[in-house]
């Protein structure tokens, strides 16, 4: 009988309890999406116009995505280090933020409030690689659905922090931003030892398959709990008491996950797969290991050794001929008559470095892409609540959290169709980029036009595709370029979404708005001099504030589903490799 202690550290030690608690540290990391709810209180409050508060929403997304120091840590400190920093930079950041905007230190310039949002915000890129970084090496075979529930519940985490508030009531909006500060700081640094990389490749049950299927279920479970309390907020006038009722239910669901660990652990026995019982037999590990890196050398040989008609034969001759061709290359190797050359940098498919990386096509397809389209989708979060308001709503709190849902589910998704494609099909996982920039453009466009329910439509579709690019993206660079250096290639990708943010949001689309403020209001008031002076805070109003930047936009969606569809020409033959199966 297995004693409670060594049950208690099997399951401290289970890689299903750090999935778990990593969807929990997401689920409260994603402070940058409620920037659209924060940056309405920090513009009244300090006065300033469209392009300055542009210019916050620049640092926010520079701060979210600039993780070089984040990743390259993961790799020489132990997980809970990383974390640490994160949970550092969050509270310190965002707590002198909220600081200045309720009076209690005096008002400081745009710049050091631009400082402030950027070292609050990159408390974002410790979180999410250190949860990233342990499960994808705990799920070394499941990348898709890891990187879309966990980047989906940090997606999420910005209508979950909006529903907690609402159940807190604080007098005034700017705790909101108070909360952002203490409630992550909280949380993570509860978590921060659980999450880790425990050997979970070596975990492997043949159950993980319904243990998947139960967390699909809670994460669609929980969305559409969440839009249902959005929906009947908007609709109904709720008691303070129902609304708590709500949130605690809320919370129950977020930690419902934690039956599966429990169950692996304390009440199902433990049945080694038949690659653990391969891994369990001594001397076939031994032959395993010696063998490993001349099967590498020797494929590596039998790409360059192979005609250029093999790659247009059916599955099953292509299988034959290569298999002949490393059976010949291994007879020639033992023998002495071939000598297998090492090549001096790696192929797609095997670990890369950042530096490596840095010098293929792919990878740079891959980025400007997603300066395009994810730049594009972070443009319209960031001014969503100037978008709800030049539109008449109010309540723009239920579009941010709206768009966070429809971000979770599109992150969900797009790790669990992207996985789809390429097991049963063998396709390459970019190919689903192509598709939700589709989707992209045509909401983009759908608002460009003005046509009723642009709002709503936006908030759905442009929060489903940018969702899905940060599941099918650390995915498919995972598997184009190796985990080695996983933190450091996903880390210089995130640079994307601010890169075009930086444009999109800093240059075009506050320019239009306050041009188009400055010809709808001639505001004059006058100075302590008494001299006429224009007002310094402009509000735009109708379609036509975010129009031509919508319009815009989504051409540059267009642009980038071509560069994908480049980038999945590029790697057919890669994925196949990768995951074709021999037909008999």
């Amino acid at each position: 009988m297995i004693k409670v202690p060594e049950k208690l550290r099997s399951f401290l030690n289970n890689r299903w309890l750090v999935f778990v608690a990593s969807m929990w540290v997401q689920s409260c990391s994603g402070i940058g999406y409620l920037f659209g709810s924060i940056s309405p209180v920090i513009k009244s409050t300090m006065g300033y116009n469209q392009r300055q508060v542009a210019m916050l929403g620049v640092a926010k997304d520079l701060g979210d995505a600039i993780g070089f120091i984040a990743g390259s840590l993961c790799e020489v400190l132990p997980i809970w280090t990383v974390l640490l920093i994160g949970v550092v930079q969050n509270f310190v950041g965002y707590g002198l933020v909220g600081l200045i905007i309720v009076g209690a230190l005096p008002a400081m310039p745009l710049w050091v409030l631009c400082i402030l949002i950027f070292i609050g915000t990159n408390g974002e890129t410790y979180f999410n690689t250190g949860a990233l970084v342990s499960c994808v090496q705990n799920f070394p075979k499941s990348r898709g659905p890891i990187v879309g529930i966990l980047k989906g519940f940090a997606g999420l985490s910005g209508a979950i922090l909006t529903q907690i508030y609402a159940m807190i009531n604080f007098p005034n909006q700017a705790s909101l931003i108070f909360m952002v500060a203490v409630g992550p700081t909280v949380v993570i640094s509860i978590l921060m030892f659980i999450v880790r990389p425990v050997g979970g490749h070596k975990q492997t049950r043949n159950s993980d398959s319904s243990s998947f299927l139960f967390t699909y279920s809670i994460c669609l479970v929980l969305a559409a709990y969440l839009l249902a309390i959005l929906i009947l907020q908007d609709l109904v006038n709720l008691s303070q008491t129902l609304i708590t009722l709500l949130t605690v239910f809320l919370i129950v669901l977020i930690l419902l996950p934690i039956t599966i660990p429990i169950v692996l652990v304390f009440f199902s026995q433990r049945r080694p797969t038949t690659e653990e019982s391969l891994l369990l037999d001594p001397q076939k590990q031994e032959a395993g290991n010696a063998g490993q890196d001349v099967n590498e050398i020797i494929f590596s040989e039998v790409e360059d050794e192979k005609a250029s008609d093999v790659d247009s034969l059916p599955a099953s001759e292509r299988q034959k001929r290569i298999a002949h061709l490393q059976a010949k290359l291994f007879q020639a190797a033992a023998e002495g008559a071939v000598r297998v050359k090492r090549r001096k940098g790696p192929r797609r498919g095997e670990d890369f470095t950042l530096l490596q990386a840095l010098v293929k096509a792919d990878f740079w397809l891959i980025f400007i892409s997603l300066i395009l389209a994810s730049g594009s989708g972070l443009t319209v979060i960031d001014n969503l609540g100037q978008m709800c308001q030049s539109l008449g709503y109010t309540n723009t709190h239920v579009f941010v959290s709206m768009i966070s849902i429809w971000n979770f589910l599109g992150r969900v998704a797009g790790g669990y169709f992207s996985e789809n494609i390429i097991r049963y099909y063998a396709y390459p996982r970019p190919v689903a980029m192509a598709v939700v920039q589709v989707i992209m453009a045509i909401g983009l466009f759908f608002y460009a036009m003005g046509w009723p329910g642009a709002i709503y439509v936006i908030s759905v579709l442009i929060g489903l595709g940018y969702g899905a690019h940060w599941a099918i993206v650390p995915a498919a660079i995972s598997e184009l370029f190796g985990l080695k250096s996983f933190g450091a290639l996903y880390n210089f990708l995130t640079l994307a979404s601010p890169a075009g943010s930086l444009i999109f949001s800093g240059v075009i689309a506050s320019g239009i708005y306050d041009y188009e403020a400055r010809k709808q209001q001639q505001i004059l008031v006058l100075d302590p001099n008494g001299h006429i002076e224009e007002a310094k805070s402009l509000t735009c109003r109708g379609t036509v504030c975010y129009s031509l930047t919508c319009g815009i936009m989504s051409g540059l969606c267009v642009i980038s589903v071509f560069l994908s569809l480049i980038v999945v020409h590029r790697t057919k033959r890669v994925y196949a490799q990768l995951y074709s199966k021999p037909q008999t």
